[in-house]
């Protein structure tokens, strides 16, 4: 399958639910693994981490998730996105997202750059890079 920006951006929207469903402890943290690739590279403020194992991977979404539940999170919404289509199997998926509780009430903003691929498991995020406050 060839990689083009309308179909990246529904794919993401798709991995966002997902994502969602596990912050508001709907669903199990692993069930990220059908939008992760292994190995996933990730570069935040605090260091560059390579996970090369499906447990590294859930482990590192983990902390975010118990975050997330923790301040009673219920959405996100993407205040801003743009996709860079780099080649026929990769694409860079950049949004910001305003983290919500059900009252509508912001937790917080962040910005990323994902680097979506199209491999031999389908598409992938492979690469995760959070953007400085």
């Amino acid at each position: 399958m060839i990689v083009d920006s309308s179909d990246v951006s529904r794919w993401f929207a798709e991995y966002l639910d997902v994502f969602a469903a596990c912050g508001r402890g709907e669903r199990d943290t692993a069930s990220l693994l059908a939008y992760y690739g292994v190995p996933l590279l990730l570069t935040t403020d605090g260091g560059f981490f390579a996970l090369t194992s499906d447990d590294q991977v859930v482990a590192a979404v983990q902390q975010q998730v118990d975050g997330m539940r923790a301040a009673a999170y219920d959405r996100s919404e993407v205040t801003d996105s743009d996709v860079t289509v780099l080649n026929s199997t990769s694409a860079l998926y950049r949004g910001t997202f305003a983290r919500q509780r059900s009252d509508g009430s912001e937790i917080g903003r962040l910005t990323a750059t994902y680097l979506v691929t199209d491999g031999p498991v389908g598409r992938r995020i492979s690469v995760l890079a959070v953007h400085s406050s």
